[in-house]
């Protein structure tokens, strides 16, 4: 476990309070970084792939990277809200390889944590709440820049907060088990692992002591997609996090993950997400 904390570097895109009036519905948001939410006054809802959740005041709420997912507000609600993601240098996600409850009640200390990284992060706010137009102006990578270029004190101490607020999930949360078959699972880790490489189907079949057609149908019947798709899905989710936090060009990002051939990256990524990588940039920034 103490490894697994070494690797866990979360970081602060977004953090302010919101206040609405009926005026919190979008549809179908789906991004790439972790929201945190702690409800002060009113009621809303969030649509999930298993059902609605009641946002309530005095609670907390997590929302996984890359979780479709609905806002439904009809009346008055106030929230704190918190966007974090780990550096995409990394060769894990810690906070994709656990499975954290949705809602969890709030601590004595949360709302004064949530306002105290308010006021050392005052130019993470968001201009907007629609997340369709999040950041929609020239600011986000100054903000990133000017995130990283903070007193180191205000760093030490913003992820000082976002642990102590991960901890409350990280208590009711579960290793993620996204196959019961421990050789796909070794393969699955693998594959997180490299993402950056080119990940050939017969090493993965070699390493699960498999041939290359048994695996790749033990992979499908444990994951319910073949690996290849697995891979491209990885890759492109990665890519999604690259585009938003870093001032790459697109096509050094597929470079980077290991996309020989620019084009097929461009058009995987509109089939995963339903934008082009540029497209999907511009709508961050």
């Amino acid at each position: 476990m103490a490894s697994l904390v070494d690797k866990l570097h979360p970081l602060v895109l977004n953090v302010g309070l919101a206040v609405h009036n009926a005026d919190w519905n979008w549809k179908n948001v789906n991004s790439p970084f972790t929201r945190l939410y702690y409800i002060t006054e009113g009621t809303a809802q969030i649509q999930l792939s298993g059902g609605t959740q009641i946002l309530k005041p005095n609670y907390l709420y997590f929302i996984p990277a890359f979780t479709i997912h609905s806002y439904i507000c009809n009346s008055y609600f106030c929230h704190y809200y918190l966007h974090i993601y780990e550096e995409h240098q990394s060769d894990t996600n810690l906070l994709d390889e656990w499975e954290f409850p949705v809602e969890i009640p709030a601590g004595d200390l949360d709302l004064a944590l949530f306002q105290r990284l308010c006021a050392i992060n005052p130019h993470m706010s968001l201009p907007k709440s629609d997340p369709s137009t999040y950041d929609n102006n020239s600011t986000l990578m100054e903000n990133l820049l000017k995130n990283k270029q903070r007193a180191l004190c205000d760093k030490v101490e913003s992820r000082g907060i976002v642990y102590q607020l991960l901890a409350h999930f990280l208590k009711r949360a579960q290793v993620k088990v996204e196959t019961k078959d421990d050789r796909i699972e070794k393969a699955i880790l693998y594959i997180r692992k490299h993402i950056y490489e080119a990940i050939d189907l017969t090493t993965l079949s070699e390493n699960s002591c498999l041939s290359k057609d048994h695996f790749i149908r033990l992979f499908k019947k444990e994951t319910g997609v073949t690996p290849s798709k697995y891979i491209n899905q990885k890759k492109i989710e990665k890519a999604q996090l690259i585009l938003v936090t870093d001032e790459m060009s697109v096509k050094n990002v597929a470079f980077s993950l290991s996309f020989d051939d620019y084009s097929y990256f461009n058009r995987l990524f509109k089939k995963v997400t339903g934008l082009t990588p540029q497209e999907y940039r511009n709508s961050y920034h």
